[in-house]
């Protein structure tokens, strides 16, 4: 059997496997009378020091980001609350791209998440954190769940990215990396994987499926 070019396939959780908080943003901006893509304008404003970067390196609680979110947005003209941003995380599971993991490992690709992520302690509402069957079977297809409040790192800064390759000792040359955001891809680019940027789940799949050879009908 002919070996595959690409061993390994590294995924962004929210907004891959799981539909884009974008849409949730949208829905609460239009809602509440803010200005389109405002709640993404804060989130990218001084983005590798504020409110999410601490959140997802584990450096400052919920709380906190609450206190920080609504001075960074109210900064920014309309003051927000972190804590109902933070309950618009969750998404919903895409089924096409579970199965695509399920015929990935059942090929013996390896599999890894990379995703920034928090500590929502018993409140449930980071998009890993939250108990539930599903999305417990979901993570059991990964090989590697790699965490930025684990690792104290985050994406896009390049020593995320070299962490994960140093812990599933993947080859960058042989590796795809899926993640919604161009931003995030740039660094794994730059390490020499290949990237596919995520408008959708057909899209993304059809890319997919061109690169590594195998059909996920």
């Amino acid at each position: 059997m002919e070996k595959l070019r690409f061993s390994s396939v590294f995924w962004d959780f929210g907004g891959v496997i799981t539909s884009s908080p974008f849409e949730a943003f949208s829905r609460y901006e239009e809602n509440n009378n803010l200005p389109k893509d405002f709640i993404r304008k804060v989130n990218s404003t001084n983005h590798k020091y504020n409110a999410w970067a601490k959140l997802e390196q584990s450096k400052i609680s919920l709380l906190e980001f609450d206190i920080l979110f609504k001075e960074e947005s109210k900064s920014l003209g309309y003051e927000v609350s972190g804590e109902q941003i933070l309950n618009l995380l969750q998404g919903s599971v895409r089924p096409e791209m579970v199965k695509t993991l399920e015929i990935l490992k059942q090929n013996n690709i390896l599999l890894a998440c990379l995703t920034n992520n928090f500590d929502s302690g018993e409140k449930d509402n980071s998009p890993l954190d939250d108990v539930n069957e599903e999305r417990s079977k979901i993570m059991n297809n990964f090989d590697y769940i790699i965490e930025s409040k684990e690792l104290g790192l985050r994406k896009p800064d390049l020593d995320f990215y070299l962490k994960a390759l140093e812990i599933t000792k993947a080859n960058p040359k042989e590796t795809i990396f899926l993640d919604d955001l161009g931003i995030n891809l740039k660094p794994a680019k730059e390490l020499g994987m290949t990237t596919i940027k995520v408008l959708n789940s057909k899209q993304a799949l059809k890319e997919l499926s061109e690169l590594i050879g195998i059909c996920f009908e």
